[in-house]
């Protein structure tokens, strides 16, 4: 899947066994945007991606990592890892991304909590 490139577009990376996924779903169907669904487990981002879905965020990998995930834990890495270590992770095992991100054009929001994403919508 491609990353926007214009305001009118919003994808979400999503996980349907996510509570906090489902419900950032819930926020987009509230507020009546149309948007495309990235099954990221299924379709995993690219390290480019996931470099630039850090700069869209305006965060470190590590900020949206999900570190309790045995991968994480078993891959030696830690928070005072490289970033680019971090997207190779990434790249290899999504599970370890936090979800849900919200990214529309130029900008993302992580999803927590969902009500986080109407950020992104204004």
């Amino acid at each position: 899947m491609r990353l926007p490139d214009s305001d009118d577009q919003i994808v979400i990376l999503h996980n349907p066994r996510c509570s906090k996924s489902r419900q950032g779903l819930e926020v987009l169907a509230g507020a009546g945007v149309e948007h495309q669904t990235w099954r990221y487990l299924d379709d995993p981002p690219t390290v480019d991606e996931l470099r630039e879905i850090g700069r869209r965020l305006g965060r470190p990998p590590i900020d949206w990592l999900r570190r309790k995930e045995e991968a994480f834990r078993a891959s030696g890495l830690d928070a005072q890892a490289e970033d680019e270590a971090l997207y190779e992770l990434m790249a290899r095992h999504p599970k370890v991304i936090e979800r849900p991100i919200v990214i529309r054009g130029r900008r993302a929001v992580l999803g927590r909590p969902p009500e986080a994403i109407r950020e992104v919508l204004d």
